[in-house]
């Protein structure tokens, strides 16, 4: 007879509890419990420790198991350099943003230099991975596809061919007999991704989850999901747009401030290497436009900032942002009226951020004033020009983190004129060339002499 029993989890945490709480003790959220039905069988065979003894650590080897490449640079670098054998890696991301495009390019790849991949998909069926196949390359042997979503059917599928990689996609469709509640249930997410854990590492098997994220863009499911894993990628961007980052959160095997670009053809993603020549327009002036350099992770890159200032028809003025924060355009505009002298306050005003990117970081500050002031004195600004540095409500202009990284990649794309704090100068002027003009500003007030010079 199969035993039942009842337990409440929180959404938020993964906490369990045998009874319904108001508050969670894990997380301190409110409301947050919901109730799971487990069947737990007698017959069921449970894993098996292979090491029943301690160890002494200095007594471990280490076996020489070198990364597995996905020939995708770009996936290399966010991974680390590669795929750890035996890891667990979390891809997350809203639905059709790419994920399942990119992990059946990547399962191409691999499969190409000879690797054993197995593709476990719970979402399409066998015509419909073929149909999307043609679409982004071609295949060998290598690659076998599964359509099940039976963790048990999948353990068995795993264990009998020990394949290198393992695509599961996704897990809020795999479901287990031993337990009554629905796919995707919180109860179903931890017994799967349990099961999932103990193949990767008894079996030193790399295995892929894909998994969709909530309206708050977090992973659905408990948040314990993303702690059992050993690394967590979030696919982000407009899915109607063009471009897609992946971002590492979490990653035991590497750093966590590294991103990839890519971009959707009808050829499937493509691999971005250079972003910043796709995000500006290096020859053109025009007026109410900058360019500004920010930093997503340890990786500079160049972006266009549009500013558009004119006359309201209405008695309470328009602004208008598309990817800065609303309330930091509200500040600078403050900071540039006092300042400067000039009633900015009566305009309408439209900041706008090429490429779809959202920018939420403090060093484009100046690139954004470069941008307004631009706009509200007609001026074009010099297509050599780059301008970085976070602005205080005082006016003053406040160093940034990797200063030099930021004018390395100016400098790489050609750019000869750059405005940037005065803080940051010793970090600069030891690498900087003879052929860049540097401008180092103290106040907000230093930049409107700079672009107004011919």
């Amino acid at each position: 007879m199969a035993k039942t029993k009842t337990v409440y989890y929180c959404t938020q945490c993964g906490y369990e509890s045998p009874k319904w709480l108001g508050k969670c003790p894990g997380c301190d959220g409110w409301n947050t419990f919901t109730q799971e039905t487990l069947v737990k069988e007698s017959s069921r065979n449970t894993h098996k420790q292979t090491m029943t003894t301690p160890v002494i650590l200095n007594e471990v080897s280490i076996e020489d198991s070198p990364r597995i490449t996905t020939s995708f640079p770009e996936l290399d670098r966010v991974l680390g350099g590669g795929i750890v054998k035996g890891s667990l890696v979390l891809v997350g991301g809203d639905p059709g943003i790419g994920k399942s495009t990119l992990l059946l390019q990547m399962s191409g790849k691999i499969s190409d230099n000879g690797k054993e991949v197995l593709y476990i998909s719970g979402e399409e069926s066998l015509s419909q991975i073929k149909i999307r196949s043609e679409r982004v390359g071609t295949f060998n042997e290598h690659l076998k596809v599964l359509c099940e979503t039976e963790i048990e059917v999948i353990e068995n599928a795993i264990v009998n061919s020990k394949p290198d990689v393992v695509i599961i996609d996704s897990i809020q469709t795999m479901h287990s007999n031993d337990i009554t509640s629905i796919p995707g249930s919180i109860a179903q997410v931890r017994q799967i991704t349990n099961t999932l854990m103990y193949l990767s590492k008894q079996y030193n098997i790399t295995i892929f989850i894909v998994g969709h994220v909530t309206k708050s863009g977090a992973v659905a499911g408990p948040k314990i999901l993303e702690h059992m894993v050993d690394c967590v990628l979030y696919f982000e961007g407009d899915k109607d747009g063009l471009y897609r980052i992946l971002r590492v959160t979490k990653n035991r095997f590497g750093s966590t401030n590294e991103i990839g670009i890519f971009q959707m053809s009808d050829i499937g993603l493509e691999e971005v290497s250079n972003p910043s020549q796709f995000l500006i327009d290096e020859n053109n002036e025009i007026q109410g436009a900058a360019i500004t350099c920010f930093l997503d992770g340890n990786r500079p890159i160049l972006i266009e900032l549009q500013a558009l200032l004119c006359k309201s028809q209405y008695s309470m003025p328009l602004r208008t942002t598309n990817g800065i924060d609303y309330k930091r355009i509200n500040m600078l505009l403050a900071i540039i009226e006092k300042y400067y002298k000039i009633n900015i306050s009566s305009l309408d005003t439209y900041i706008n951020v090429t490429g779809g990117l959202k920018l939420d970081e403090t060093a484009i500050d100046v690139g954004l004033v470069v941008a307004i002031l631009s706009s509200y004195y007609s001026k074009s600004i010099n297509n050599s020009l780059v301008s970085f540095g976070e602005i205080g409500l005082s006016g003053e202009v406040k160093g940034v983190k990797h200063a030099s990284l930021r004018v390395a990649e100016a400098i790489r794309l050609g750019y000869t004129n750059i405005i940037m704090p005065y803080t940051n100068k010793k970090d600069v002027e030891k690498n900087s060339s003879a052929n860049i003009n540097i401008h180092y500003i103290k106040n907000i007030t230093d930049i409107k002499d700079i672009i107004m010079e011919d």
